[in-house]
C-alpha cells in the first residue's frame, strides 16, 4: 500500500465567511495533507459579477485555527504583487503557521481582473511568463536564505533580504500551469513542486515534456513533487444523486456551465476514474470544493476514496 496525498482546494468566489473558514478547519479535520485557494479577485467560474474573498489573507486567517494543514495559493498570480513583497508575505504565513506553507505561483491568466483593478497584464502570456521568469529566482532565493538581485527588464530589485526567514529551511516553491516550452522548462529550472491539469492523458503528455526540460537543465525531476487539481469532487451513493448535487453547486457559483467528466459519482466511481494519475506518479491528488463547501464529499473523499486508491 502506497500513501495517495490529499489536497482540499475551496473555491473563494460565491462564498459566505463563516462557511469559508469552517471548510479550512473541516480539512484539517477529516486529515487533508493541502489546503488551498484560489488567488483571484474576482470569480473565475460563472459570472465574475459576483462576491470573492482574497487570498492571501483567507490563508492567514486558516493559519491561525489548524495546526497540520500545508496551506497555499493554487496558484498566486505573479501580476498582482512585488515577487520580493510575495516572499515576504509567504513567509510571514509561514511563522503564522508554524512551518506550513507552500508558496504557490503562475503567470496569471484573467483579463478582466487586471483590467478592473488596474494591474499591469502585459501584452499578452509571452510578456507574463518572462516577468515570471525574472521572479522566480528572486523568490527562490529569498526563501532559501540568500540575499538576490534582479536587474530587470520588469523587476529591480537590490540585495533584498528576507528577515526573519521561513521556519522551514526549504519552503516548498509550486509553480502552477502547463505550458510546454515556457513554463514547465521554469519548473525544471526552479520549481520543488508543480501543478497540473487537464485529465489524465494531458498530465501524462506535459510530464513527459517536463522529464525532458529537467535533463535538459541538468535537474534531478524526481526532486520535484508532482500535483494535479483533479476537478470538482462530488460524491454520493449514486451517480445520479451526485450530479444531481453538483448542478446546483454550479447554479450558486455565478450561475456557471456544469464541468463534464468530473471525479463525480460513487466513492468507487471516483476512485476508479483518478486511480490513472497514481501509475503516472501523480500521487498528490488536489479535489475543488465551490461553495457551500459539501461536508458529505469532503468527508468521504479523505475517508472512503484515499483508502480505495492506496489498495491500489
Amino acid at each position: 500500500m502506497d500513501d495517495v496525498t490529499i489536497g482540499a482546494l475551496c473555491w473563494n468566489q460565491y462564498a459566505e465567511w463563516p462557511q469559508f473558514l469552517e471548510a479550512g478547519i473541516r480539512a484539517e479535520r477529516l486529515g487533508y495533507d493541502s489546503l488551498w485557494t484560489w488567488d483571484h479577485l474576482y470569480p473565475i467560474v460563472g459570472s465574475h459579477e459576483g462576491p470573492i474573498f482574497e487570498g492571501w489573507l483567507t490563508l492567514a486567517a486558516w493559519a491561525q485555527r489548524t495546526e497540520r494543514v500545508r496551506l497555499g495559493l493554487m496558484v498566486g498570480a505573479n501580476t498582482f504583487r512585488n515577487p520580493a513583497v510575495v516572499a515576504k508575505m509567504a513567509t510571514t504565513l509561514d511563522h503564522q503557521s508554524g512551518g506550513r506553507t507552500t508558496l504557490g505561483i503562475g503567470a496569471a491568466w484573467f483579463a478582466t481582473e487586471h483590467t478592473a483593478f488596474g494591474l499591469e497584464f502585459g501584452e499578452g502570456p509571452p510578456d507574463r511568463l518572462r516577468w515570471l521568469g525574472e521572479a522566480l529566482p528572486v523568490i527562490r532565493g529569498m526563501l532559501h536564505g540568500e540575499v538576490p538581485s534582479a536587474t530587470g527588464p520588469h523587476y529591480a530589485m537590490q540585495q533584498v533580504r528576507n528577515d526573519p526567514p521561513p521556519l522551514q529551511a526549504k519552503m516548498p516553491l509550486l509553480v502552477g500551469g502547463g505550458g510546454e516550452r515556457v513554463t514547465l522548462k521554469l519548473v525544471a529550472r526552479y520549481a520543488d513542486a508543480c501543478n497540473i491539469g487537464g485529465g489524465v492523458a494531458t498530465v501524462t503528455r506535459k510530464e513527459a515534456i517536463l522529464r525532458a526540460h529537467c535533463e535538459a537543465v541538468g535537474r534531478d525531476e524526481a526532486e520535484i513533487e508532482r500535483t494535479t487539481n483533479i476537478g470538482v469532487v462530488v460524491i454520493r451513493d449514486s451517480e445520479a444523486e451526485a450530479i444531481r448535487v453538483q448542478r446546483g453547486m454550479f447554479r450558486r457559483n455565478g450561475d456557471a456551465p456544469l464541468w463534464r467528466n468530473q471525479p463525480v459519482g460513487s466513492p468507487e466511481q471516483v476512485a476508479e476514474k483518478l486511480a490513472p494519475f497514481l501509475g503516472i506518479g501523480y500521487r498528490h491528488l488536489v479535489a475543488g470544493f465551490p461553495s457551500p463547501y459539501d461536508e458529505e464529499s469532503m468527508t468521504r473523499f479523505a475517508t472512503e476514496v484515499r483508502p480505495l486508491l492506496e489498495k491500489r
